[in-house]
């Protein structure tokens, strides 16, 4: 493992820890290593209503740039149906349950995975 592959790894883990801690469901990570230049993990999770998926979104930009990885973009917090956070090597998708399931990103970048998930 070299040392940009370490920090996305320690990156990764401490989305999943913040999610972990804000009761995030079904949450899935992805490792996109080799099948795209733009990050080397995708995080998806649930929140069980608008207001948990952007309250997941706050703490995971705040606990981001106090870990020392830098400022979070974050997209799609006036509804709070889907909020992407770009942490840069980890790109994090928040759902409502009914969204994640019509858009399926599963299916998409990991599709054993999503296969798995179903059965």
């Amino acid at each position: 493992m070299n040392a940009k592959q370490a920090v996305a790894s320690k990156l990764r883990d401490l989305v999943q820890t913040s999610l972990s801690d804000d009761k995030a469901e079904d949450v899935v990570s992805i490792d996109l290593s080799g099948k795209t230049s733009f990050a080397d993990y995708m995080i998806i999770a649930n929140g069980r209503s608008s207001r948990q998926v952007g309250a997941m979104a706050e703490h995971l930009k705040d606990r981001i740039k106090e870990a020392g990885f830098g400022i979070a973009q974050i997209e799609g917090k006036a509804n709070c149906d889907w909020v992407l956070v770009d942490a840069g090597d980890v790109i994090v998708h928040l759902f409502r349950p009914e969204v994640r399931d019509f858009y399926n990103l599963e299916k998409i970048w990991a599709p054993n995975a999503a296969k798995e998930m179903t059965n």
